[in-house]
Order: C-alpha cells, then structure tokens, then sequence
C-alpha cells in the first residue's frame, strides 16, 4: 500500500536562482540620488538660532549687532549704541526694500569684521516674507548667524 510519497524517492531541489540585477539597479539610483542631495543640503543650509539656546561657544569677547525690526524703520545698534536707523519702504508690490539696510549693514561689518552674529529683535506682527528678506539681507552682508528673538514692548 502506497502512503503517498511522491515520486520514488528522490528529493526536490531546494536552490532557487535569484536575479539580482534589479536589486542593483535600484541600489545604483539610490546611491546616486542620496549623493546628489548631500550636496544641496550644505549649500542650503542656514544657521538660525533662538535666543537663549545657542550651542556654547568659546567666549572671545566682541560687540553684539542687533537689529531692531519696526512698522516704519529698522535700528541697527551695535554694542547697545544706536549707529544708524534705516526707514522701512515698500516698493509696488508692498515688499521690503532692503538696498539701505544692506549699506548700513556693510558698513557695521567694516567696524566690526570679527563679529559674524547679528540678533534680529522682531515684533509678532512682522510678515514672514518681510523676516526672510531681512534675514538674506543679513547673511549677504557676511552676518551668517542670525538669531531672531521677540522685540521688547518698549523697543
């Protein structure tokens, strides 16, 4: 009486083939996907810190550059003394024009050519297109490390 197995006693072959061509296609497109983009996330990088929680750095004893954002005009102050006031205007379209603030800015940087931070005081009602604007102004006059932090009522 036959129980059924199978065909005479020998076994199946348990070796499959595997094509690994499409594996490696898709690992090729990966790697040089993930390589072009490393590229663009350095050149696009923008360091922005928030008042009070900066990484410690080494003390080395310089200036601080603040700007004070306002409706009507910015104040640039270095070192708490205020060293030019800049008239806040729209052009047609209401955006900032930013050429005077980025002369001022220039000649800060001339003043003080070891400081590469500048602190940003904005009110809450500042648009967020009028706070990147400024923020480019500031890192196209070799100031790359803004912070912002909120105005004073006062100021």
């Amino acid at each position: 009486m036959d129980l059924g197995s199978g065909g005479g006693g020998k076994k199946k072959a348990l070796d499959a083939a595997l094509n690994l061509v499409p594996f490696i296609d898709l690992m090729a497109v990966t790697i040089v996907f993930l390589i072009m983009t490393a590229v663009w996330t350095q050149l696009g990088r923008l360091e922005v810190t928030q008042s009070g929680q900066a990484v410690p750095e080494p003390v080395t004893p310089s200036v601080p550059v603040a700007l004070a954002l306002g409706e009507k005009s910015f104040s640039l102050r270095v070192g708490g003394a205020v060293v030019a006031n800049v008239s806040a205007q729209r052009d047609a379209r209401g955006r900032l024009q930013l050429g005077e603030l980025s002369a001022k800015l220039a000649e800060v940087k001339k003043q003080v050519t070891d400081q590469s931070a500048i602190t940003l005081q904005a009110p809450d009602g500042l648009s967020y297109d009028d706070l990147v604007r400024v923020i480019d102004a500031c890192v196209g006059s070799e100031f790359p490390s803004v912070s912002v932090e909120p105005l004073a009522a006062g100021g």
